[in-house]
């Protein structure tokens, strides 16, 4: 195992969220990266900081995984109280809302949209992620309107992607906003993808890298490689590759062993398919890892805190 001192780079740190203070609204604010080591090892600077833990939420349901739907209830039909309840109970670090009806509509309604993202903010005091659709066209306007509605508040906009990160940025420079920068599970492409945003203005300080995560046997080993490549690159001193990671396994929760399990056994199913893609990710030098299922929050909250207080000798806490 490698020691301190042979790394040379450092993870730069990447503001997310806004409290009153910093002129928006959120309770906390977290500062992610800034590690100087491989993730969980005794002497890591920030030493101990778990992950933060992301739990995904929608505002239609019809696309969201039926393990989810089930266990959620009527909560699924209402994107705010998701959110709370994403924090009250279910204990998420941040929420990742998703606006799955651009997948469904040739024609969005981004001042909808715009009030979606509005009451989730009224509803929650998380800093928020805002997933939009893979069509440029369409994510043009509906982030420009969401970007306006979560001005001052700091907010992590999705996905970026080589073919599709003008807009995104546009709206993230235009309101204080951070990008997700997503490529296809390949270090070089990641490398160039951020030096495109930074190219056209994004600064190093509001990137996070996405290398995308694939499901538990479903190309997940390729993921966790890719991210442990781009934690080593950065430590060497690759400034083009050091920034955060943000992981997220969405297809766990869709795989035919969780969709053909027992209805007696697909909930835990369902739990230790996800939990198994997130918590080596995690491991591999992710500093947010997002699940869907509400109560892979406290299973992966659980498992890293433990992890981080066995190097530490004390309780580890999250957040920067």
């Amino acid at each position: 195992m490698a020691e301190q001192e042979e790394w040379t780079g450092t993870i730069g740190r990447v503001l997310l969220g806004a409290t009153r203070g910093d002129g928006g609204t959120r309770s906390v604010q977290y500062c992610i990266g800034g590690s100087r080591d491989l993730p969980f090892l005794p002497g890591e600077a920030p030493c101990g900081k778990r992950p933060l833990i992301a739990l995904e939420i929608c505002d239609d349901p019809v696309l969201w995984p039926p393990v989810v739907r089930e266990q959620v209830g009527d909560l699924a039909g209402d994107t705010a109280a998701w959110a709370r309840e994403a924090e009250k109970t279910y204990g998420a670090d941040l929420v990742r809302l998703h606006l799955t009806s651009t997948h469904r509509r040739q024609t969005p309604d981004p001042d909808g949209m715009k009030k979606t993202v509005e009451s989730v903010l009224a509803a929650t005091t998380l800093p928020l992620i805002i997933e939009g659709s893979s069509d440029p066209a369409l994510d043009s306007e509906v982030f420009q309107r969401c970007g306006e509605a979560g001005a001052g508040e700091r907010l992590l906009l999705g996905t970026a992607e080589a073919d599709r990160y003008r807009s995104i940025a546009a709206a993230a420079l235009a309101y204080g906003h951070a990008v997700i920068a997503q490529s296809p599970i390949d270090i070089n492409l990641a490398k160039q993808l951020n030096i495109l945003l930074r190219e056209i203005g994004v600064p190093v300080d509001r990137i996070v890298i996405d290398p995308y995560t694939g499901a538990l046997g479903y190309g997940f080993e390729y993921s966790y490689s890719v991210m442990e490549r781009i934690r080593y690159a950065a430590l060497k001193g690759d400034t083009d590759l050091a920034m955060p990671v943000i992981s997220a396994a969405p297809d766990s929760l869709t795989v035919r062993e969780v969709r053909d399990a027992a209805p007696a056994d697909r909930q835990e199913r369902a739990l230790s398919w996800e939990f198994h893609a997130a918590f080596p990710a995690a491991v591999a030098g992710a500093d947010i890892v997002c699940v869907r299922h509400p109560l892979s929050v406290k299973r992966l909250r659980d498992a890293c805190s433990a992890l981080a207080a066995r190097q530490k000798g004390t309780p580890a806490q999250g957040g920067g």
